[in-house]
């Protein structure tokens, strides 16, 4: 098909569709399932754009249907042969003509090698790479003859996401790319005795072909059978989710797609499978993950939306102060939460949504993981209710925060923060000095209406007392350090006295404003 009857058979399902008076889920669903099997492909990735499109999009496109009608077995027969340059006989001494299954890029056929081992076989659709080529070209250029309907396209820069959905496709429809994922994720696993990956023949796969070793188990979710066969679910469901935060937090390299399909049980192990969409998190985008963690267990506001400014990315101009605002709404609904009371799916989606109304979006490896965390919580629902991830990764959190807690470091970093604010603080009185003889030279005018509250109040006044005393503290400080350097009698441990109960009185005090402040914390 050209592109011009291909560009009229597009206008022909929009025009059925009439997206002129609006694009619902339902209808973007259906454009898709109706131009076939690359567009269904491009819908499913482009339900990972959580962080750009409303939530009910993401659901129904993740709702497409991925199995489409196979390839005749005489074409796989022409892929493989020209794939090895040889006939596939030479390799197997039986391919099944049915496959196991068939999906927008490539479908699998279970084998059989020469030396008897059970195998399957990914092979890749004919001509789908430049079927899914001319596509998105065509789509591109089918975005722009669509009007604004609605709100989806004034809220979306369509041709970026495009792009993205293309490079995601040709990594997709790569098999080394996938059969190196295969490999990396075997390493960084090889250490977890109740995690495996299938063997992968690395001398029978090529970019169109890929080879790895049969996986005849139970499907993650398959209840009935796994509770027959004596599995105990919550075990498995433990042991699934520490390795999915395990992959996350410290590898990087992480499943992106873990739905039931991909995730298979045997001989006491769960089997990870098809590691064609794999998500990856650099070190930066850790650390700023573990801040916002922080941030969400102290109620820390400016800690959160801190820790979003700097992960995500900005496709228009936040409106200012909003996104503090809608943070401080969802923390104050979730604050009162106990872990295990927490749906982490509910949870990302809000905070995505929020991101989404201020025009924020996320690197491709967070929102890949926002998926991955979806479908996880969908495994556990039905393998075993009673687990509860966020429980099991504040565990795992916990655990490794004290095992690389450093202590040096941290009296370091909060050195460097109290000479900064000692350093702000000395300018003070000076500022003072300059606003009080503008304001005495009549160069100076300041209208306030303030309408504060009880509890406004209150809240003001301990402000200003601990400022009061942090000052008090710092005088001390800045005092009996200038005592310490001359040769004042008597002295203790080789310090002037009177600067030792300085430093001492400063301690004190210090001690104090924190005792207050979490008694009145916990009030």
């Amino acid at each position: 098909m050209d592109n011009r009857s291909r560009l009229a058979e597009m206008r022909s399902v929009l025009a059925k569709y009439r997206v002129t008076r609006g694009i619902t889920p339902e209808k973007l669903r259906g454009i898709l399932e109706e131009l076939g099997p690359t567009y269904i492909k491009l819908g499913q990735i482009m339900s990972l754009h959580s962080d750009i499109l409303p939530a009910r999009y993401c659901e129904a496109l993740m709702d497409l249907n991925s199995n489409v009608t196979p390839m005749p077995f005489e074409t796989v027969e022409e892929v493989i042969n020209r794939s090895y340059r040889s006939d596939w006989r030479e390799i197997f001494s039986s391919i099944e003509p049915e496959p196991l299954g068939s999906a927008s890029i490539a479908q699998v056929h279970r084998a059989v090698l020469k030396n008897g081992e059970q195998v399957v076989v990914k092979v890749e659709r004919k001509g789908v790479y430049d079927m899914m080529a001319r596509d998105i070209g065509l789509l591109k250029r089918a975005v722009r003859l669509v009007p604004s309907v609605g709100s989806i396209k004034n809220m979306v820069d369509f041709e970026m996401v495009l792009d993205e959905m293309w490079t995601v496709a040709q990594e997709e429809m790569d098999f080394l790319k996938e059969a190196a994922n295969l490999e990396e994720f075997a390493r960084c696993n090889k250490d977890i005795r109740y995690v495996e990956v299938p063997r992968l023949y690395r001398e029978y796969t090529t970019s169109r072909v890929l080879v790895m070793e049969y996986i005849d188990g139970y499907g993650i979710d398959d209840r009935e059978a796994l509770e027959a066969d004596g599995y105990n679910l919550d075990e498995i469901g433990s042991k699934l989710v520490n390795n999915y935060i395990k992959q996350v937090m410290d590898d990087g390299f992480f499943h992106a797609d873990p739905h039931p399909g991909n995730v298979k049980i045997r001989d006491g192990k769960i089997v990870w499978i098809d590691m064609g969409m794999m998500g990856r998190l650099t070190e930066k985008d850790r650390k700023i993950m573990w801040e916002a963690v922080e941030g969400i267990a102290l109620n820390d506001i400016g800690r959160v939306e801190n820790a979003i400014l700097k992960l995500g990315e900005f496709w228009g101009q936040p409106e200012e102060g909003k996104l503090y605002e809608d943070l401080r709404r969802l923390l104050k609904r979730y604050g009162g939460a106990s872990m295990g009371g927490i749906d982490v799916a509910e949870f990302l989606q809000e905070v995505l949504e929020i991101m989404k109304e201020n025009k924020i979006g996320l690197p491709h490896g967070m929102t890949m993981l926002a998926r991955g965390m979806s479908h996880m919580e969908g495994v556990l629902a039905r393998i075993s209710p009673d687990i509860n991830m966020v429980q099991i990764a504040s565990a795992r959190i916990r655990e490794d925060y004290l095992e690389h807690f450093d202590l040096k470091t941290q009296l370091m970093r909060g050195g460097r923060r109290i000479y900064r604010a000692a350093d702000k603080t000395v300018e003070i009185p000076s500022l003072a000095v300059d606003i009080m003889q503008e304001y005495l030279r009549g160069n100076a005018r300041v209208k306030m209406k303030l309408e504060a509250d009880k509890d406004f109040s209150r809240l003001l006044r301990h402000l200003v007392r601990n400022v009061v005393m942090g000052l008090w503290v710092m005088a001390i400080l800045i005092g009996s350090s200038i005592i310490c350097t001359t040769d004042m009698q008597p002295r203790i441990l080789g310090i002037p006295a009177l600067g030792a109960f300085g430093f001492m009185l400063a301690l004190a005090i210090c001690l104090y404003i924190f005792i207050r402040h979490w008694m009145t914390r916990n009030k």
